[in-house]
C-alpha cells in the first residue's frame, strides 16, 4: 500500500489546516487543479497518501483526544472547511514544553504544569508509529524545541520537515548531521501559497525586473491568532524577521532598507492575517514610484497546500535514498531555503526534481 506516515509536533492551526486538507482532497482526481497544490498527484504520491500517525502537545486539552478532534480544540480558529472529519485513531501525546511556550503563552496555550503529565518519549513514539516524515509546528522562537524534535527525527530515522523559522535545514551543522544520517531534512520557515512574503518578493522582483530603483520597503502585518499572540514578545523574532526579511531583500541586487515582520496581536482577527506592503522607487529621471498593497488572508490554510507538496517531495526522496537538505522544494516552499532563488526558478527545480531530472 502507497503511504506517507506523517508525524506532528505541535497541533496548532497549521496542523489543522493540513490535516483537514488532506480529507478535503483525498477523492480530488489526478486532472483537477486544487488550489494551493502543484499537482493533486506529485510523482507517485496523491494527497490521500499521507496518513498521520502521530502528533505531539503541550495542550493539556488536546492532549489525550484523537487528532481528528484535537485540530478543532482550544485555542485553535482555523476556519472548518471539512463538514464531517473522520476520527484518524491517532492519540495526541504530551510532548515537552521546552521553549515551545513562551512564559506570555501558558494560559493561552492550555499548557500542562510540570508534573501535571508525564510527557512521553519522543524519540520512541516516532518509531513505534513507524513515521516516516515529522512535520514541526511549534510556535515561532521555539528555539531549543525545534532542535530537541530534528534530533529526536534523526534519531528516529525520520527525514524532517521544519515549517518555523528556526535554522535547520538552511543551517550548515544540521544540514551534514542529516545528510550523514541518511535523511533528507526541508525548510526553512514555510512560504504560504498567496502570503505576505511571496506577495511582497513579487513586488520586489517586478521593480528589480523593469530597472525601478528600490530606494526601501516595509511589511506590516496583524493576526489574532495565538502565533501572533505569541510573537508580541520581540525576543521570539529574531529568526523570524531573519527569515522575512532575506527572502525579499534576496531579489534585489543591492540594499534596501526594511522592516519586515509582525506588527500586533489584534484577537477579534482570529486566524484572519492582514499585510500591508510598502515600496518606494525611482524610475527614469529619478521620477517617484510608490505602491501601497493590503492583503487580507486565513492564514493556516494559506500554506497547508505548500506543506502537503512540501511532504511528498520529502517521501519522494525518501523513496530515491536522497539525504541532507532538499534544494529545489525548500527553494520553493521556504522563506529561509539553504539556496535562494527566484520563484519561477524553484518551481522549475521542483518539477524538474519530480521528474528524477534534478537530483536534490
Amino acid at each position: 500500500m502507497v503511504e506517507i506516515r506523517v508525524a506532528i509536533a505541535g497541533v496548532g492551526n497549521g496542523a489543522s489546516a493540513l490535516v483537514q486538507g488532506v480529507h478535503y482532497y483525498r477523492n480530488a482526481k489526478e486532472t483537477d487543479i486544487v488550489p494551493g497544490l502543484m499537482h493533486v498527484k506529485f510523482g507517485n504520491y496523491h494527497v490521500r497518501d499521507i496518513k498521520f500517525v502521530a502528533a505531539f502537545e503541550v495542550n493539556r486539552l488536546k492532549i489525550g483526544k484523537d487528532l481528528s478532534e484535537a485540530i478543532f480544540t482550544e485555542p485553535n480558529c482555523c476556519p472548518k472547511f471539512v463538514d464531517s472529519m473522520p476520527k484518524l485513531d491517532v492519540e495526541v501525546l504530551p510532548a515537552p514544553a521546552l521553549d515551545g511556550v513562551g512564559p506570555h503563552m501558558k494560559e493561552a496555550f492550555k499548557a500542562y504544569s510540570e508534573g501535571e503529565i508525564e510527557p512521553v518519549d519522543v524519540v520512541e513514539a516516532l518509531r513505534k508509529s513507524r513515521a516516516d516524515i515529522l512535520v514541526n509546528y511549534m510556535p515561532v522562537g521555539s528555539f531549543e524545541a525545534t532542535r530537541f524534535y530534528a534530533q529526536a527525527a534523526l534519531e528516529a530515522g525520520c527525514a524532517f520537515v521544519n515549517c518555523i523559522p528556526e535554522f535547520i535545514a538552511s543551517d550548515r551543522e544540521w544540514a551534514a548531521k542529516f545528510e550523514k544520517a541518511g535523511l533528507p531534512v526541508a525548510g526553512d520557515d514555510v512560504k504560504s501559497q498567496l502570503g505576505a512574503t511571496i506577495l511582497h518578493r513579487t513586488i520586489a522582483r517586478l521593480f528589480v525586473d523593469r530597472g525601478v530603483i528600490l530606494d526601501e520597503t516595509y511589511q506590516l502585518n496583524i493576526g489574532g491568532d495565538t502565533d501572533f499572540q505569541n510573537m508580541t514578545l520581540e525576543q521570539r523574532l529574531k529568526s523570524k524577521r531573519i527569515s522575512k526579511t532575506e527572502a525579499v531583500t534576496s531579489i534585489v541586487p543591492y540594499d534596501v532598507p526594511t522592516r519586515i515582520g509582525p506588527s500586533d496581536f489584534v484577537p477579534f482577527l482570529g486566524n484572519k492575517k492582514i499585510c500591508y506592503i510598502y515600496a518606494k522607487g525611482r524610475n527614469f529621471g529619478n521620477q517617484p514610484i510608490n505602491v501601497w498593497v493590503k492583503l487580507e488572508v486565513e492564514d493556516a490554510p494559506n500554506s497547508a497546500g505548500v506543506v502537503i507538496d512540501v511532504i511528498r517531495a520529502t517521501k519522494i526522496a525518501l523513496d530515491r535514498g536522497i539525504a541532507g537538505p532538499l534544494i529545489s522544494i525548500s527553494a520553493y516552499a521556504f522563506k529561509h531555503p539553504p539556496k535562494q532563488v527566484e520563484d519561477p526558478i524553484a518551481k522549475r527545480w521542483v518539477e524538474e526534481f519530480i521528474k528524477g531530472k534534478r537530483a536534490r
